[in-house]
């Protein structure tokens, strides 16, 4: 067993409280190439596509793998920047909002960094870049607000087999879900009511989150029943009939049945029902990416109108501005309680002393 260490490690360093947050990733690059690398780790991972091993590995090297990447490259092409992928930099502003935010509370005691489950930086970057700052208790926030097994658990296997090839281990906490946090629910009340003080109200609200399939379900996993928690936590708080939204998932593949109502479909048949006027948002995604602004923001608007709508909207996802920070920050600060630094420099001498 090969174990993971810092050359720069010091037993006589400066203890602190670790924050890691982290998303689900993105390639490295618009191309073929580099979405050939993003789909094959994304991909391969067991808890995103539950299959026989052998088969799907199979499916995934002989089919997927050869069609697929050049489709996705086509589709991430129309949502890059000059600074990339915007799930990788709006998780990076997330990042330094939430330690500025943590050091006018901790000072220098706290220190967050951000990692991607799939593609970089790594989450065992994150880890080590956390070590090297002298981390000792270690503090994980997935972006994912509701639980699912693949995503949120996705992230802890990944963290587990991080630590089977380290020496030491920090003491360690994990945030499972937010999706009912009334800091969470708050500032994505608060992004609906602003955005209709601008464009107005429409005749229909729509959640559309990420679809799993619906199997899932039926084994135990909480995801389904969580988003629909959150959709009507905000309409609670924004005075909405049952009839005024509605849940739906988006983003399916294969052959299975997923989720319903599916998002796409249920925007094809809303004009032909007399509902041409919809705002969409995507609570589930604490970043605007792929998914939001190609998925959401062109591909379901053009279903929309073809089949008669008049006016469509995507309310953008609560990104890092100065509001959603706050929230993030606030459920990052509940889950730290109890966690204290002691900077004890003669503890720090005696044991710097006894390890050499």
């Amino acid at each position: 067993m090969k174990y993971q260490g810092s050359s720069g490690f010091s037993h006589n360093q400066r203890d602190r409280i670790g924050v890691l947050i982290t998303n689900l990733g993105t390639p490295d690059a618009p191309t073929t190439s580099a979405l050939r690398r993003y789909l094959r780790e994304f991909l391969s991972d067991p808890r995103v596509v539950e299959a026989p091993r052998l088969l799907w590995w199979f499916i995934l090297n002989a089919i997927v793998l050869r069609t697929r990447p050049k489709r996705s490259a086509a589709a991430y092409r129309t949502v890059w920047t000059e600074r990339g992928s915007p799930l990788l930099w709006y998780t990076a502003d997330q990042c330094e909002g939430i330690q500025q935010a943590l050091r006018d509370q901790y000072g220098d005691d706290v220190v967050v960094a951000y990692a991607m489950r799939y593609g970089n930086p790594s989450i065992s970057a994150g880890i080590q870049q956390l070590v090297d700052a002298g981390v000792r208790k270690l503090l994980v926030l997935p972006l994912y607000p509701q639980y699912s097994a693949s995503t949120t658990a996705s992230t802890f296997d990944a963290l587990a087999a991080d630590f089977t090839r380290r020496r030491w281990l920090p003491e360690l906490r994990f945030i499972n879900h937010y999706h009912d946090h009334p800091s969470y629910i708050d500032v994505l009340v608060k992004r609906i009511q602003s955005f209709w003080q601008e464009h107005g109200r429409p005749q229909k609200l729509v959640f559309s989150y990420h679809g799993v399939p619906l199997r899932y379900l039926h084994e135990g996993d909480p995801y389904y029943c969580e988003c629909h928690k959150t959709s009507r936590l905000i309409a609670e708080h924004l005075g909405l009939a049952q009839d005024d939204y509605i849940t739906t998932f988006q983003s399916r593949f294969g052959r299975e049945e997923w989720l319903q109502p599916y998002t796409d479909e249920t925007l094809k048949a809303m004009p032909g029902q007399g509902i041409k006027h919809v705002h969409v948002i995507c609570p589930g995604f604490s970043v605007d990416c792929l998914e939001t602004i190609e998925e959401i923001g062109s591909e379901n608007r053009d279903y929309f109108m073809a089949a008669g709508g008049e006016q469509y909207a995507y309310i953008p996802a609560l990104n890092a501005e100065a509001d959603h920070i706050a929230a993030l920050t606030r459920i990052i600060i509940d889950h730290l309680h109890g966690w204290t630094v002691v900077q004890d420099e003669k503890k720090r001498a005696q044991r710097a002393e006894q390890g050499r």
